[in-house]
């Protein structure tokens, strides 16, 4: 029972190493389209994250201001 073991896990080994896989039938192939996050393209994504960092940095600045902490 237990004396070609070593023998047996090669052969099934290889024949799965020989399989070939093909992708289910009807299911989309990988297309080159172009990749977009939200809908935008990169200029867009960058112009809406510098105004972000603008408003954050007056938002910022104006808090400092109010509480004194700097002066002008």
């Amino acid at each position: 029972m237990f004396d070609d073991l070593r023998n047996d896990a090669v052969k099934q080994y290889e024949e799965q190493a020989q399989a070939e896989y093909y992708p289910a039938a009807g299911t989309p192939a990988a297309q080159g389209r172009p990749r977009r996050i939200f809908g935008m393209t990169s200029i867009q994504r960058f112009v809406i994250v510098f105004l972000l960092m603008i408003a954050t940095c007056v938002i910022g600045f104006l808090c400092l201001f109010v509480f004194g902490k700097i002066a002008l």
